[in-house]
């Protein structure tokens, strides 16, 4: 996906840099005002990159459970950044990270091409996203066979070598020839082997059909042209057909064999400049349309796409390719075309070494959401890549998030299927922990769970306008909501989504009033700031028996290295230590919790396989007054597995 890495813009024109104002008058939809900073719905995904394993697998060759470790923590930080979705390429060059009958397993995987992982990484991926409420659209390079133009290093059986017609050698790569009806064929029948055997969310193509421009190079297809080009005035009209075609058919047969898999392009920024074509951007930049045959403008006005992500990778105010020009051109070519429109952002280049200084302002990013706050066509943004995430070079990232992600977001719905009927609550019990809702709905895939302070007669609409009251999303029909403050009252909505994200009427209010505040008791999560923990813990939500939205795991070690639970104990005396974790046959079988009692420090193990999703006694100690680390978790044990830390409860006795 970086593909500016290899492009250099021509034509260079001076512009002033504009001013983005941060500030957003509230807007309003059926008479209620709604916040534009905590918006309903709002795609908001990561690209994990899997072609020299830019992201994931971070090397070749890990075993199958560091793997799905590795997998699971990327996954994790995409629910931690309140995301909704992931983008994980699932054939990088030509093979697959399932297995396939028509293509070889990925060299990225084991690091050579048809090593069988020992695993199913694209089941595994699916059911973890799903797992998290995440939806899973696997990324698929169409043409691309290998980042080198020796067929001899392919594996024998690649379909690619065993047909030397398919292919040709470009610029030191090898692609599969797209003005070949069989190729195209072909290519369609391994995306669609997958469709068919996943329950994937999306099928997503990147930005590479022919190959970028290499100067003094030619696309070697005379051949292909000689026996398909007839009725083509010329050789550029009909490559880009061939790509046409291979983008209408796709959409067709996704749909055929599952209407609710949204199908989607991500590609170059610029389709032509307005100097070349009346329809085009105010740029002076690469054409898509003229360089590599992607006529995207063409896709998004006939429908043949569920949404378009243009690569929008330059910053406010870039002369050749200004991103507010170029946002607001995308919104005008989606607009009633039913086509949503998601921008790719370079999070790559935020406050990386060499960019332009305006990559050096932490604000560029979060600016950019501010900009496409202006275009309601704009459905969301998807960001490459995931490690440029996690970085948060100068705080970029959590400048937009702070800005911009303070809340959860539907996704945007897609299509006209009818939405599920409304859910019904039937418990909601306050507890130390927070107030635990149950709720049934048949036939939903997620839920949205919503709060209001208070006891209303009956719902507001407004309530359900934007995010504002919005708790979480979930494919569960349970969720403790460990942020609810003891004396006060609330009332809990919960409304159910189908797979396409129609959502239902609101369930009927259940009000919980306000605790009794009676003894002292206090509960401490894993991601309550009393926790603390060192980088060695990563963090999860694999399990069903998690308190609250994750939890933190980390390998034994030789050394001590506690994660931390401060609480503030109100009185000297007599307390109950309480911990919550959840069990798994690979967690440790000696987790040991450290409780810093009058006296000195006590070691309790814990049997973490068994005994999860519930308040395990770690006995009744005397503690200090005071605000202090009361309970840890250490990881120097020499029994195997993760060692857990999720919550603690203290109870005065």
């Amino acid at each position: 996906m970086t593909t500016l890495l290899r492009i250099v813009l021509v034509a260079l024109t001076a512009v002033f840099a504009l001013v983005v104002t941060p500030a957003a008058a509230p807007a309003t939809a059926g008479g209620c005002t709604v916040d534009p900073a905590t918006p309903k719905r709002q795609l908001r995904g990561m690209w994990i990159s899997s072609v020299a394993n830019i992201d994931w697998p971070s090397r070749t060759g890990l075993s199958a459970s560091a793997q799905q470790a590795e997998l699971r923590a990327w996954l994790d930080l995409a629910v931690q950044r309140r995301m909704n979705a992931v983008f994980v390429q699932v054939r990088p060059t030509a093979d697959t990270f399932w297995p396939s009958s028509l293509e070889p397993w990925s060299q990225w995987l084991t690091g050579a091409q048809g090593g069988d992982p020992g695993y199913d990484p694209l089941a595994f991926m699916v059911s973890e996203a799903h797992a998290r409420n995440l939806e899973l659209h696997a990324w698929f390079n169409p043409y691309r066979i290998a980042n080198h133009d020796d067929p001899s290093r392919l594996q024998a059986s690649h379909p690619a070598r065993r047909n030397p017609s398919w292919r040709f050698a470009y610029d030191g790569k090898l692609y599969y020839n797209p003005g070949l009806p069989v190729v195209r064929d072909f290519i369609q029948d391994v995306i669609m082997d997958a469709v068919t055997r996943y329950d994937l969310d999306g099928v997503h193509l990147d930005d590479y059909f022919y190959p970028y421009p290499a100067a003094g190079q030619t696309i070697p297809d005379a051949a292909a042209y000689a026996a398909h080009g007839a009725g083509f005035a010329n050789v550029h009209d009909w490559r880009r057909e061939n790509v046409n075609l291979l983008v209408r058919e796709l959409d067709q047969r996704i749909h055929t064999a599952k209407p609710w898999v949204s199908f989607g392009v991500s590609p170059f920024g610029i389709w032509r400049n307005a100097g070349t074509d009346p329809l085009g951007s105010r740029t002076s930049g690469l054409q898509s349309y003229d360089a590599i045959y992607a006529d995207t403008r063409l896709w998004v006005k006939q429908g043949w796409v569920d949404y378009i992500a243009p690569q929008l990778y330059w910053y406010i105010g870039y002369g050749p390719a200004d991103y507010e020009v170029l946002t607001a051109w995308w919104a005008g070519v989606a607009r009633d075309t039913g086509v949503q429109l998601l921008i790719g952002q370079a999070a790559y280049r935020a406050g990386a070494s060499g960019q332009d200084p305006a990559w050096q302002d932490r604000a560029e990013l979060s600016d950019h959401l501010y900009v496409n706050r202006r275009h309601p066509e704009v459905a969301g943004d998807i960001f490459f890549s995931a490690r440029d995430v996690k970085a948060d070079r100068i705080n970029s990232f959590s400048t937009l998030a702070n800005a911009h992600y303070t809340k959860p977001a539907l996704l945007p719905a897609r299509g006209t299927s009818a939405a599920p009927a409304a859910p019904a609550i039937t418990s909601a019990t306050r507890g130390s922990g927070g107030v635990a809702l149950a709720w049934q709905g048949g036939g939903a895939t997620s839920y949205a769970v919503h709060r209001v302070t208070g006891t209303p007669a009956a719902a507001d609409p407004c309530t359900f306008a934007d995010a504002r009251n919005l708790l979480t999303t979930t494919r569960k029909t349970t969720f403790t909501d460990a942020s609810a403050t003891a004396g006060t009252a609330y009332t809990y909505y919960v409304t159910a989504l189908n797979r396409t994200h129609q959502e239902s009427p609101p369930s009927a209010g259940k009000a919980v009033p306000a605790g009794s505040g009676g003894g002292f008791s206090v509960v401490i999560d894993n991601a309550d700031p009393g926790f603390t923990a060192g980088s060695g813990w990563g963090t999860s939500a694999f399990s069903g028996q998690l308190h609250g939205a994750d939890y933190r795991f980390a390998e034994p070690v030789s050394a001590s290295d506690p994660a931390w639970f401060r609480a503030g104990i109100p009185s000297a005396g007599g307390y109950r230590v309480e911990v919550w974790h959840p069990a798994d046959a690979g967690y440790n079988s000696a987790a040991p919790y450290i409780v810093a009692a009058d006296g000195g420090n006590r070691t309790i193990t814990v049997d973490q396989r068994t005994g999860g999703g519930q308040w395990r006694s770690l006995g009744d100690f005397t503690l200090a007054a005071g605000t202090y680390n009361v309970v840890g978790v250490s990881r120097w044990t020499s029994t195997s597995g993760y060692v857990i830390a999720d919550a603690i409860r203290i109870t005065r006795l």
